[in-house]
C-alpha cells in the first residue's frame, strides 16, 4: 500500500488558472475550444483562504493604540534621505543591473557521504493498526466518493475536479466512522480529506439537539484560521452547519458567546479551548462525535502533549478520531496508541517524500562571509528571486530586522512572527496572498500547513535545526504539481544538516554561487542603512514604553472604578497548578543539563497527588494504635534527617555564634551558684581569670550576661523563701503498686 506510485494532477487546494490552460499548441485546438466553452459557462473559481475577515484592520488597531506601522516609519525615512541614495539601479525586468549574474552548479560534496539508510518500520506498530485491504488511492472525480450535492457544488466552485490520493483513500473510510491515521506529502489536500467526510456526516445529525460534535485541533493560529476558512467555503451551500474559531489573540467574551450557542464544528488551538472548557459556563464536549488532530507532530514539538491528554480525558470514549501529519515520529506513534481505536494507517507518500517539480539549491556561506549573509540574501532577491518568496529566519528579531532592511531597500515585504498582534499576522498573510507583498519574512510559524497560492521560492535564511523542519519549510512551494525552488543558506556549522539533505532519497541538489560584486555592493548599502535601522528600532521601543505606561494607567483606573465587579469574578483555573508547572519546568532544565532524572509530566504529577491523597485518607481510617505507630516512625525519620542536616552544618561551620556562647556561660554560672548554695564542691578553673590592668576596666559581654542571670535567680529565690523550711511532700510509688 505504501509503495504505490502516483503523480499529482492539478488543481488541488489551489485555484485554477484557465488562462494557462487555454494557451496550448495547434494539436490541442479541440481541447482548448472545450475549455473556452467551460470558461464562458462557469464563473471564476473561488479562493479557499481568506484571512482579512477575522480581525479588525491593522490601520484601525494602530489608530486605537495611537501607534504607527513599520511601513509608515520606513517610508518617512526614505522621503527624508532621498530615493536615489541607497537603492541600486534596476533594469526594465525589475532586476538589479549588475554585470555578473548568479550561477547554478551541480552540488559536489567536499566529503564522501555514506549511502542513505532507510529506517525500518517498527514491527510492534503493525499489529496495532488494522489491515487496510482494498483501500484505493485513486478516484476519477468527487462524485465517486459518495458525497452529497451541496458538497459537490462547493468542490466545483473551488475548482476541485479530481481527488488527490489521500482524499480518495480517506473520504470513503471516514464516512464509515473508522479511526484514521493519515500521512501524505505536503500540499496533497489533507484539509479537504477530513473536512468533506465530516461535513457529510453532519448533514445527517439530530438537528433538534444542538451540540459541539466536531473538534479540530491545530498547532498554530494561522493554520486554524485557514482550516476555518476552508470549512466555510466547503459548507457554503449548506446553510445549517455552523463553525466556530477558538484561538488566542482574539476577544475571549465573543468566543464564549459563540461556544454557548453550540456550534457544530470548533476549530481551535489546544490552550484556548481548555481555558474555555474549564472557565466558561455551559461549555462541554459531552456530545463530541469526531476529534481531528492536524499536524500532530508539530503539536507535540510545541509542547502540547499534556493539553492533548487533558482534552482526550474530557472527550467521550465513543468517538471517531482522525490524526494527520506529513511526518510520523516516535512521539506521534505513542499519541496514536493513546487516542485511536483500531485505526487504519493511510500513507500516500511517494517513495522520495518530495515533489518531483521541486528544485533544491544550497548557498554556501563561508566563515569569512557570515557577516555578509544579509547582503547575499538581498543580492539574490534583487536579481534572481524577485516575487512570491517566503524567507524563513531563525528568530523574531532577525525577521524584524530583515523586514526593515527590505523596506529601506525598496522591496515590498511583509513579516510574520510571534511579536506581532493577531491582526498584524493575519494582515501579513492576506497581503502576501493578494500578491501586494512580494516577500513574506517569517519564523517557523509559517512552516506548517499554510497553503498560500502561487509560492514560487522558499529561502532558508537560517538553516533549520533538523531534516523534518527542512521538509516542512520546503513544502510551502511546489504544491499540487507546480514548480518551485528551495534555497538554503548553509554555514560551516550546518554541515550535519547538509549531509542529511544530500542523503535525502531522490534529492538532486544544486549549488548556487552569488556574484561577488553584487555582495560587496549590498554590504555597502546595508552599512549606510544601519543608522536608519537603529532609528526605527528606537522609535518602536519608545512607542512600546508609552503603550505599556498607558496600559498600566488604564488598568489602575479600571481597578478603581470596577473594583467590586473585578473581585467578584471567579478566578480562572488551569488543569495544572503553578507548583506542578514549576516541577515540570525544573525537571526539563535538569534533563537539558544532562541529568538522568525522568521528566514528570503534568498528568504524572496529578496522579502522584491523587495517590498521596488516597494514602492520607487510608491512614485516617486506621485504628488508633497503628496510626500512632505510623506517626512515631515518621517523626523518628524526620528527627534523623534533621540530625544529619545539623551534623553537616556543624561540619561546615567552624565556630559558634556570640549569643550561643553567652548563653552557655550564663548557664554554667547558674549551675555553679546552685552547687555552692547546696554546699557542694565547685570545680574552679586552674588557670584562673586574667588579671586586669585596672580595676575600673569595662566589663565584657559574658560577665554582663552572668550578672543578669544571677540577679534574676536571686529574685526567684526570695519569692520562694517562705516555702524553704517546709518538708517536701514526696510519696513513694510503692503504695500504688498492686499487692
Amino acid at each position: 500500500m505504501e509503495d504505490l506510485e502516483f503523480a499529482f494532477e492539478p488543481p488541488s487546494d489551489e485555484e485554477i488558472d484557465y488562462d494557462d490552460v487555454s494557451s496550448g499548441g495547434e494539436d490541442e485546438e479541440e481541447e482548448n475550444s472545450d475549455v473556452e466553452e467551460k470558461i464562458k459557462t462557469k464563473k471564476k473559481t473561488q479562493s479557499p483562504w481568506d484571512f482579512s475577515s477575522y480581525t479588525e484592520s491593522v490601520a484601525e488597531e494602530h489608530a486605537r493604540r495611537s501607534t504607527t506601522s513599520i511601513d509608515e516609519k520606513i517610508s518617512k525615512l526614505i522621503q527624508q534621505r532621498g530615493h536615489a541614495e541607497v537603492i541600486p539601479e534596476v533594469d526594465e525586468d525589475g532586476r538589479s543591473s549588475d554585470s555578473e549574474p548568479d550561477r547554478q552548479e551541480d552540488y559536489n560534496p567536499e566529503e564522501e557521504d555514506e549511502a542513505p539508510t532507510t529506517k525500518a518500520s517498527g514491527g510492534d506498530n503493525r499489529s496495532f493498526f488494522t489491515k487496510a485491504d482494498g483501500v484505493s488511492f485513486h478516484a476519477n472525480s468527487f462524485m465517486n466518493l459518495h458525497l452529497s450535492r451541496p458538497l459537490l457544488r462547493a468542490c466545483e466552485a473551488l475548482g476541485y475536479t479530481k481527488p488527490t490520493p489521500i482524499q480518495a483513500a480517506c473520504i470513503p473510510l471516514a464516512l464509515t466512522g473508522r479511526d484514521i491515521c493519515g500521512s501524505a506529502v505536503t500540499g496533497s489536500g489533507k484539509t479537504a480529506a477530513f473536512a468533506l467526510p465530516t461535513l457529510e456526516r453532519l448533514l445527517f445529525r439530530p438537528k433538534h439537539r444542538p451540540a459541539i460534535r466536531v473538534l479540530i485541533l491545530t498547532p498554530t493560529r494561522e493554520l486554524a484560521v485557514q482550516i476555518h476558512s476552508m470549512i466555510g467555503k466547503l459548507a457554503q451551500f449548506v446553510t445549517d452547519i455552523r463553525c466556530c474559531l477558538i484561538l488566542g489573540g482574539l476577544p475571549v467574551k465573543a468566543q464564549e458567546a459563540a461556544l454557548r450557542s453550540m456550534p457544530d464544528i470548533v476549530v481551535a488551538t489546544p490552550g484556548r479551548i481548555i481555558d474555555h472548557l474549564r472557565n466558561s459556563m455551559s461549555v462541554d464536549l459531552d456530545d463530541l462525535a469526531v476529534l481531528i488532530l492536524d499536524e500532530a507532530d508539530r503539536l507535540l514539538e510545541l509542547g502540547f502533549e499534556a493539553e492533548i491528554r487533558e482534552l482526550v480525558r474530557l472527550c467521550p470514549k465513543r468517538r471517531q478520531t482522525m490524526l494527520f501529519s506529513a511526518t510520523m515520529t516516535e512521539q506521534v506513534d505513542e499519541l496514536i496508541k493513546l487516542l485511536l481505536n483500531k485505526p487504519l494507517r493511510l500513507s500516500a507518500d511517494p517513495t522520495t517524500k518530495r515533489p518531483s517539480t521541486l528544485t533544491e539549491e544550497v548557498v554556501r556561506i563561508r566563515r569569512a562571509r557570515e557577516g555578509n549573509q544579509e547582503a547575499v540574501l538581498l543580492a539574490l532577491c534583487s536579481k534572481t528571486f524577485t516575487s512570491k518568496v517566503i524567507i524563513f529566519s531563525g528568530t523574531k528579531q532577525a525577521a524584524h530586522r530583515l523586514k526593515i532592511l527590505f523596506g529601506l531597500a525598496g522591496f515590498k515585504a511583509a513579516e510574520l512572527h510571534g511579536n506581532l498582534t493577531q491582526a498584524q499576522r493575519l494582515d501579513a498573510l492576506e497581503l502576501f496572498r493578494r500578491q501586494e507583498a512580494d516577500f513574506l519574512i517569517s519564523t517557523n510559524v509559517a512552516a506548517r500547513g499554510l497553503d498560500i497560492i502561487g509560492v514560487q521560492t522558499v529561502i532558508n535564511f537560517e538553516c533549520p535545526r533538523d531534516l523534518t523542519s527542512y521538509v516542512h519549510r520546503v513544502g510551502r512551494t511546489a504544491r499540487a504539481g507546480r514548480a518551485g525552488y528551495a534555497v538554503t543558506f548553509v554555514t560551516d556549522n550546518d554541515r550535519s544538516l547538509l549531509k542529511a539533505i544530500v542523503k535525502r532519497a531522490g534529492s538532486k541538489l544544486k549549488s548556487r554561487v552569488v556574484a561577488e560584486p553584487s555582495i560587496t555592493k549590498w554590504s555597502q548599502i546595508i552599512e549606510q542603512m544601519e543608522d536608519q535601522v537603529a532609528e526605527i528600532l528606537r522609535e518602536e521601543r519608545e512607542e512600546m514604553a508609552l503603550r505599556k505606561a498607558e496600559m498600566e494607567a488604564d488598568k489602575a483606573e479600571n481597578m478603581i472604578t470596577h473594583r467590586d465587579e473585578i473581585f467578584s469574578r471567579p478566578k480562572r483555573t488551569w488543569f495544572v497548578t503553578e507548583k506542578e508547572k514549576k516541577l515540570v519546568a525544573n525537571a526539563g532544565k535538569e534533563t537539558e543539563k544532562g541529568s538522568k532524572k525522568k521528566v514528570m509530566s503534568a498528568e504524572e504529577a496529578e496522579e502522584r497527588k491523587k495517590k498521596a491523597k488516597k494514602k492520607r485518607e487510608h491512614e485516617r481510617n486506621l485504628p488508633r494504635k497503628k496510626r500512632r505507630k505510623l506517626e512515631a516512625s515518621r517523626e523518628m525519620l524526620e528527627d534523623e534527617a534533621e540530625n544529619e542536616g545539623n551534623n553537616r552544618n556543624k561540619k561546615e561551620k567552624s565556630g559558634i555564634s556570640l549569643v550561643d556562647l553567652a548563653y552557655r556561660r550564663a548557664k554554667a554560672a547558674k549551675g555553679a551558684k546552685k552547687a555552692a548554695d547546696a554546699g557542694k564542691a565547685v570545680r574552679t578553673n586552674k588557670k584562673g581569670p586574667k588579671k586586669s590592668s585596672s580595676s575600673h576596666s569595662s566589663k565584657s559581654r559574658p560577665e554582663e550576661m552572668k550578672e543578669l542571670f544571677q540577679s534574676d535567680m536571686s529574685e526567684k529565690k526570695q519569692k520562694r523563701s517562705g516555702s524553704v523550711g517546709k518538708k517536701s511532700s514526696f510519696k513513694s510509688k510503692s503504695r500504688y503498686k498492686r499487692r
